[in-house]
């Protein structure tokens, strides 16, 4: 069974940034992974998403503030945030695109002054 272990989230001014970090126990080659996040009272979103030869995608509200970067070897994926907006504020996951395995218990980010 896969795991994903998040880390990296926190409480950020708004304007600040945070990299998100994700680690997988398995192996990710040959594997599409993303990013998602859930705020409070709404239905989990793709964020972010990166091929294998590392081909992107973003959801709109977020291009041009978020990098997402992976590096197979290690099986890891991270996600930069710059320029973070309270619209932010979300619980974070990655898992893979676009079917997911078990979800992990993801990072929360709060983009507050």
């Amino acid at each position: 069974q896969v795991q994903l272990v998040e880390s990296g989230g926190g409480l950020v001014q708004p304007g600040g940034s945070l990299r998100l970090s994700c680690t997988v126990s398995g192996t990710i080659f040959g594997i599409t992974m993303a990013w998602y996040r859930q705020a409070p009272g709404k239905q989990r979103e793709l964020v972010a998403r990166i091929t294998t030869d590392r081909s992107t995608n973003y959801l709109d509200s977020v291009k041009g503030r978020f990098t997402i970067s992976r590096d197979n070897v290690k099986g890891a994926v991270s996600l930069q945030m710059d320029s973070l907006k309270p619209d932010d504020t979300a619980v974070y996951y990655c898992n893979n695109y676009p079917t997911p395995w078990s979800w992990g218990q993801g990072t929360p980010v709060t983009v507050s002054s």
